[in-house]
């Protein structure tokens, strides 16, 4: 994906039509949030009031963007931004057809202070060139909070006494050659080293 520059692609009303291309503009070249957002997200103006409300002129110390197409052929849009003590994340989603309106999308925002981030793993995949040179072509990072996840188990791992397993809440992102492609995991490699070296740290 690399090398599409912002004009690449329309970006329709949210909601819009079925005939957006899989393959969205490279967000890794822009160092800020505010032109990275407008250069890849569909609807960045909805996610940068959100977040911007929220920051109310924190540093952005790194930040890292997803978007896709569904199962029901809608657009999942996320923002992930540290600001040095917290995590505040803006995802976007389109309603399924049938659930709302035509054309009707979902905005959430969520903050996760850095305290309660317990652990952070970033697990890089390596291929080598035929010059026998190491390249990452893939990269899965996760963030451990301290916070239960209250999702419903599925059959089979309920405990014997009935009772569900105790399981953390946890932030996950990933990014591969054909999806996102070298920049965007550089970038979210540089968010998952910033955020672990913040973590276990006083705040900023």
């Amino acid at each position: 994906m690399g090398g599409q520059g912002v004009g690449a692609m329309s970006s329709p009303p949210f909601g819009g039509n079925n005939e957006m291309p899989a393959v969205f503009p490279d967000w890794s070249p822009y160092p800020d949030l505010d032109s990275a957002a407008r250069a890849y997200l569909r609807d960045p103006e909805v996610a940068l009031e959100a977040l911007f409300g929220v920051l109310r002129g924190a540093s952005v110390l790194c930040f890292t963007l997803e978007r896709f197409v569904n199962e029901v052929n809608g657009v999942w849009q996320e923002v992930v931004v540290c600001d040095g003590s917290r995590l505040v994340l803006w995802h976007g989603e389109d309603v399924a057809p049938g659930d709302g309106p035509a054309g009707s999308m979902t905005s959430s925002l969520r903050v996760v202070p850095l305290s309660t981030i317990t652990e952070v793993g970033c697990r890089r995949r390596l291929t080598r060139t035929s010059g026998g040179q190491a390249r990452v072509d893939s990269i899965d990072v996760y963030l451990l909070l301290s916070s239960v996840d209250d999702a419903v188990p599925p059959p089979g791992l309920v405990e014997e006494e009935g009772r569900a397993p105790l399981r953390h809440d946890a932030l996950r992102f990933g990014k591969t050659l054909d999806d996102g492609g070298p920049g965007q995991i550089a970038r979210l490699e540089e968010f998952s080293r910033v955020v672990a070296s913040l973590v276990g740290r006083p705040t900023l």
